[in-house]
């Protein structure tokens, strides 16, 4: 990787360097190898010159782009670079890259490095505090977003209410006073800057009345945690969203770690759901989070197991053993789920 000051690094923070990258042909087309150009997003004009760079017969130099989601960004990526650049998320820490005693400190403070590695509790609420408050401030207006940074911070505390949770836009508009295709374009926004996941609904012809309205998860749960007003560990493990904050958190670190092919959630308005459900190289595997110490099958997993035809069905909790419940169901440790299938 080319360090920061390096001739064919491009960091567009810099007035300098973006004063130069003004006239990108000239400043790009000489190079060869590796080049970086960080904070892309700052100069979208710069990518059709790019799939210029990038059509060269000898093909001398790679671009590597770094930068922030916006719609402008992935605009100019989906029009100007097509079938020639591969789109990597990049997201903060998680699981597979620490300590194995690190799981309460990672869904505590969340994935943001300066988060997780702050020397104490108070200065990782105090980097997120700071963190929401620029990001409404500043960073959604400079990605193009142009929401009200105070109706957009009642909106986002609002959806801490909703973690793990069917959105229901029309009662959020009401409570803030605004139109619902308004609160629509709240949680767009929140979900375009990868804050918000938007979990779909899976949808069958089974004769039953399936769910048919989204989830909401908080990406990273020491946001979460900060907009729900946790801010220490006690804090947390005393609130009425525990079990919404595990799930979240839980959910993240399984979905970073196997990247399956789809995922969506099962429910039924009878009551039978499944919190997860993913299809990972032609294997169908549902996923229910359970915060408990020795959690047991219900009658709603079994259901899961016979509408959604799943090959296996996992119970994920934060214990430290695993063990079988049934043919198709296994009760596992977070860390155990880790492991690409």
């Amino acid at each position: 990787m080319i360090p920061p000051g390096h001739p064919q690094y491009f960091d567009l923070e810099d007035p300098v360097i973006a004063h130069l990258l003004d006239q990108p042909m000239t400043a790009l087309q000489g190079l060869r190898g590796l080049v970086v150009i960080d904070e892309a997003q700052r100069q979208p004009a710069l990518f059709p010159v790019l799939r210029v760079l990038a059509d060269r017969a000898e093909q001398p130099a790679t671009f590597l782009i770094l930068g922030s989601a916006s719609p402008e960004l992935s605009r100019q990526t989906a029009e100007s670079l097509a079938g020639r650049v591969e789109i990597i998320e990049l997201r903060g820490f998680d699981l597979g890259e620490l300590p194995s005693d690190a799981q309460d400190t990672l869904w505590q403070r969340g994935g943001f490095p300066r988060s997780y590695l702050a020397a104490d509790e108070e200065g990782s609420a105090t980097w997120r505090k700071n963190f929401i408050g620029t990001f409404l401030e500043r960073d959604l207006a400079a990605l193009g977003f142009r929401q009200s940074p105070a109706l957009m911070g009642r909106f986002w505390t609002m959806l801490a209410h909703y973690h793990a949770q069917v959105w229901n836009g029309s009662e959020i508009a009401a409570s803030l006073g605004i139109a619902p295709n308004t609160a629509r374009a709240y949680l767009d926004a929140l979900e375009q800057t990868y804050m918000i996941r938007r979990l779909l609904p899976w949808q069958a012809n089974l004769g039953k009345r399936l769910v048919k309205t989204p989830k909401i998860y908080f990406r990273d749960s020491g946001l979460f945690h900060t907009l729900s007003g946790i801010h220490t560990a006690a804090g947390l493990l005393t609130h009425p969203k525990l079990g919404a904050s595990w799930e979240g958190f839980a959910l993240e670190e399984i979905l970073q770690a196997q990247q399956p092919d789809q995922v969506w959630f099962y429910a039924v308005h009878s009551g039978s759901e499944l919190d997860l459900l993913m299809e990972i190289r032609g294997r169908r595997i549902g996923v229910e989070f359970k915060r408990a110490d020795a959690p047991r099958a219900t009658r709603s997993m079994h259901l899961a197991i016979t509408d959604t035809a799943l090959d296996e069905l996992w119970v994920v909790y934060p214990g430290m053993r695993s063990y079988a419940l049934d043919d198709r169901i296994t009760v596992r440790p977070l860390h155990d789920c880790l492991v690409p299938q």
